[in-house]
């Protein structure tokens, strides 16, 4: 591999929340932080899952103010960078606001792939306040290389320093990854970075942030424990030991990273939720469905007495995109219906 440095955001604290049914605690967080920054990692991501306002009925309520968990993260971090997520719609210009305020220094703006448009005010307005901003363009898997160049180039426009392929879903196989990277290389200046975040659905997070570091990606998201949606993200211990044996610097410390996930992050995560590709993650990734929709189909399911699977697959059909987490119980209740009505439910083979 060509490249001589990575720079490594993990989302433990923001993509993990998914997994922790938004139940960290602001101790948790603050204890999290600190030893993700002892260990060096440059970039800490703490927010709801959901990004700033994301706390809410529909995406689910964060055990504590969203605003305190920022501001233990700031109190605590000394060596890297406090990033956010906000997703335009769900987070306003009074959160980004206030969390720079706080003391992030990172502000990660994400839309669908195709909506990078509505992002050109939250954008302008971190870059207003002195921050650096990563974009990212969600759902990646949907959108053909070339018009998810042309989404990215928007973004450029309007001030991102960053633009992420972002694989939602745990969708994307190598060369799907890899061409991604190489339109947005291809189209974007030497000055904007390039980023690839992964999910483990189909079990090649690390594979295709490989891919991606090949094509020119710089910035590659990681979790430790691998915790996050669906089946988890790019597990970022094991992701710097990989480039460390490519003999690619991070500058995370190999050992004090395994330490972090071993004896910080896992004995929180143990009583919630550990990724694992099982059937309902695996089926995230094959079709093609939001990986922040693993837990709600799963209560969906039980609730209304249905495969979890079955969910997952009519949500791929219908091409639900994050932000639609209601039609989850509309699937629901239609396959329940349907099953008492004696009729077949989708086949998952079907659906690819």
């Amino acid at each position: 591999m060509s490249a001589k440095r990575i720079y490594i955001t993990d989302t433990t604290l923001r993509d993990g929340d998914h997994a922790m049914s938004h139940e960290f605690t602001v101790d948790q967080v603050r204890r999290i932080v600190q030893a993700l920054d002892g260990a060096g990692v440059p970039v800490i991501e703490v927010s709801h899952g959901d990004g700033l306002g994301g706390s809410s009925i529909q995406y689910g309520r964060s055990l504590e103010p969203e605003e305190d968990y920022i501001r233990a993260a700031a109190e605590v971090i000394e060596r890297g960078q406090l990033a956010f997520l906000l997703l335009p719609g769900v987070g306003t210009r009074k959160e980004l606001k206030r969390a720079a305020e706080i003391g992030a220094k990172v502000a990660r703006i994400a839309t669908h792939c195709t909506e990078a448009d509505i992002s050109e005010e939250h954008i302008k307005l971190a870059k207003d306040l002195g921050l650096k901003v990563h974009t990212f363009l969600m759902m990646s898997h949907m959108s053909p290389p070339e018009k998810l160049a042309e989404q990215a180039k928007l973004m450029e426009g309007y001030g991102a320093d960053c633009v992420y392929v972002v694989d939602s879903a745990g969708a994307l196989l190598p060369h799907e990854a890899r061409a991604r990277v190489r339109a947005f290389r291809q189209a974007l200046s030497e000055r904007t970075e390039i980023g690839f975040h992964a999910h483990n659905n189909l079990c090649l997070s690390v594979s295709n942030s490989l891919m991606a570091i090949e094509e020119g990606a710089t910035r590659i998201d990681g979790s430790t424990c691998g915790l996050g949606a669906g089946a988890g993200n790019t597990q970022t211990e094991v992701l710097v030991a990989v480039l460390a044996r490519l003999g690619i610097e991070t500058g995370v410390d190999l050992f004090k990273i395994m330490d972090a996930a071993e004896q910080v992050v896992f004995p929180v995560m143990r009583d919630h939720h550990v990724p694992r590709i099982d059937p309902r993650s695996l089926m995230i990734g094959y079709a093609g469905v939001y990986s922040t929709f693993l837990l709600h189909a799963e209560r969906a399911a039980r609730r209304f007495g249905v495969d979890a699977r079955d969910i997952l697959v009519e949500l791929g059909r219908r091409q639900a995109v994050g932000g639609q987490e209601d039609w989850i119980i509309d699937v629901a209740v239609e396959l329940a219906e349907r099953r008492k009505a004696g009729a077949p439910t989708a086949e998952a083979g079907q659906t690819a």
